[in-house]
């Protein structure tokens, strides 16, 4: 299979990776990258090694060495000797929203109600316009980073 993303350093690129390699304090995923691209490089004294032979060598995957070569070339080579990034999920609620849930937990339970229910918090913010839709789920993992103490009896 044909590479789409072919590492050719310069002999100055080529320099700097080896010294990055061997000389200073680096985080080990960096120097692993670093590495990846060393071995990756087209322009080495005996071409390039082959993704799988990298992947044995360095002990990584090979979607690591797709995707250090990738970022190489679309990015550049300070930028492919770290993380990218944008990884994990989106927060369902801003600060604002987060704010509002509070208050409304913090505030006493509705006339009929004997305490805030998970449910009951996350109508309550739809009914108020805070949010289109949330789930309780995400009502508890809010609550759940609240330092405070939201309960006056013991549970046990």
């Amino acid at each position: 299979m044909k590479k789409k993303y072919i590492v050719a350093l310069t002999p100055e690129e080529r320099e700097y990776l080896e010294a990055f390699t061997t000389t200073g304090r680096h985080a080990a995923y960096q120097i692993t990258r670093a590495r990846i691209l060393l071995k990756a490089d087209q322009n080495q004294p005996g071409g390039s090694w082959c993704d799988a032979a990298i992947t044995v060598a360095l002990d990584v995957g090979v979607t690591t060495v797709e995707r250090v070569r990738r970022c190489l070339v679309a990015v550049g080579l300070e930028a492919s000797l770290k993380r990218q990034p944008g990884g994990g999920r989106k927060r369902q609620l801003d600060g604002d929203q987060e704010a509002h849930l509070i208050a409304l937990r913090c505030s006493d339970a509705p006339p009929g109600q004997a305490r805030w229910t998970l449910r009951f918090l996350a109508d309550q913010m739809v009914a108020l316009g805070q949010v289109a839709s949330i789930s309780d789920e995400t009502v508890r993992q809010v609550l759940k980073e609240t330092p405070c103490n939201l309960g006056n009896k013991s549970a046990g």
